[in-house]
């Protein structure tokens, strides 16, 4: 960081502003497909929501009151589409960074015929902070995130306390949490800032780790790693009050 950089920061921070210093992602801009570019360019303008636009109205923005779902991380979608696909009757949102993804999980939903999911290009903190309105969510779904493995990177994970406390307030009432991983210790990093947290309470019956559900597709990534006997933890934990 440069002494402009600095100077700008510390001025943010003496007049009060948010600035976020640690991110979750590393921005990597692939290269987009022609079939990703196309449906980008075909389905945005009915399928693609933009921060600027600020806080969304849900009603408004699907033409129902449905139950809202949102992912953050939807990788290229093809889960994203099939659980909206499975479930006409909810509406889901997916936040994700990275373009062609975002580009992937378009096309999808078009071909699909999927008419009851939207998808932001941005970073999913800022979007929750910005554009969903408190108690508004019935789930929020963070499958598969950077485990951001090595120690020293750890900062970087996206459960912190901090997020947790910050998506709560976007859950309704028993509204759910709803966390995948296959690394174990980023699983029991999970566990450890869930059970710390407040006003929520796990949904296992172990009070640790649930099975699959079955509306939470198995990935061709996730079939690879059961038949090389790899494990994946998926947690859930519920708002109380």
């Amino acid at each position: 960081m440069n002494q402009e950089s600095k100077n700008r920061l510390e001025q943010a921070e003496q007049d009060g502003k948010y600035i976020r210093k640690v991110r979750s992602f590393v921005k990597r801009e692939g290269r987009l497909t022609k079939g990703q570019a196309k449906a980008l360019e075909d389905n945005w303008k009915n399928m693609g929501l933009n921060h600027a636009d600020g806080l969304l109205n849900f009603n408004q923005v699907f033409g129902n009151d449905n139950p809202v779902v949102l992912e953050i991380g939807f990788g290229m979608g093809k889960s994203l589409v099939e659980m909206a696909k499975n479930d006409p009757n909810s509406n889901f949102i997916g936040i994700e960074v990275h373009r062609p993804g975002v580009g992937a999980c378009l096309m999808d939903a078009a071909e699909a015929g999927v008419t009851n999911l939207r998808v932001y290009e941005h970073d999913a903190v800022e979007v929750l902070a910005d554009c969903i309105a408190d108690a508004s969510l019935s789930k929020l779904q963070l499958f598969f995130p950077d485990p951001w493995h090595k120690k020293r990177h750890h900062k970087r994970r996206i459960v912190q306390p901090e997020f947790v406390e910050n998506l709560r307030e976007k859950l309704k009432i028993d509204g759910v949490f709803h966390m995948a991983t296959d690394w174990e210790n980023y699983a029991e990093h999970m566990l450890e800032v869930m059970n710390s947290a407040e006003k929520f309470e796990n949904l296992s019956t172990t009070n640790d780790y649930v099975e699959r559900p079955d509306f939470r597709p198995l990935t061709k990534f996730e079939a690879r790693g059961h038949r090389l006997g790899h494990g994946v933890w998926d947690l859930m934990f519920a708002r109380k009050i």
